[in-house]
């Protein structure tokens, strides 16, 4: 899904037009980013949790070469479901 399909699936489960669901989309997208930045779980009961996760320095080799080379700690986001969520999916 798409988030131009989610859109217009908001606008029609919500009775709203594109516009305003549009917005509203806009809106869980950018306080979603903007706990995430702060450094903040973001919690949606009954789907999951998004939280940010730090990644430890650790060394890699460059493919074909068998080089060394140290990978920078880095964080990225993730993504743990539900279990009712899990369970739909099954």
């Amino acid at each position: 899904m798409t988030k131009n399909e989610l859109v217009i699936a908001v606008a029609e489960a919500c009775e709203l037009s594109k516009k305003d669901a549009e917005a509203a989309v806009n809106a869980i997208v950018e306080s979603t980013i903007n706990a995430l930045k702060n450094g903040e779980e973001v919690k949606f009961s009954g789907f999951g949790t998004f939280a940010v996760k730090t990644r430890a320095k650790r060394t890699g080799t460059i493919p074909g070469t068998d080089k060394r080379i140290e990978i920078p700690a880095s964080k990225t986001v993730g993504f743990k479901a539900s279990k009712s969520l899990k369970e739909l999916v099954k």
